[in-house]
């Protein structure tokens, strides 16, 4: 009976150097977004909890770091700073100018804010 091919070391990639590096430099920005974004996600518990921020400048402040987190969460996981995104791009563009207007509509209707 052979030996089981499975369990041996495989030293050749089919992957070229250059390949390889872009791969480990991908890596690398994914886990400083990720920490970037832990890091925002902090800051958010922070201005609440900690009170060193004026609650008129806190709910502002913390929608900041909610955008910065969506478009990090949307360049870097879910890979729309890649080639071939053009129309998925588009769509998710198109959906935030529908629907912001469409949320501030229904607070002024429903009279959560007054103007």
């Amino acid at each position: 009976m052979a030996d089981n091919i499975l369990s041996q070391r495989f030293d050749k990639s089919a992957m070229t150097e250059e390949e390889k590096r872009q791969t480990n430099k991908e890596i690398k920005k994914q886990i400083i977004v990720f920490a970037l974004m832990i890091f925002l996600t902090i800051m958010s518990f922070l201005a609440v909890g900690a009170d060193f921020i004026p609650r008129s400048f806190a709910i502002p402040f913390i929608l900041l770091l909610a955008v910065i987190q969506f478009a990090l969460q949307l360049i870097f996981f879910m890979h729309l700073k890649d080639k071939d995104h053009a129309w998925a791009t588009a769509f998710m563009i198109t959906g935030i100018f529908v629907t912001m207007p469409t949320i501030a509509a229904l607070m002024l209707l429903i009279g959560v804010v007054k103007y």
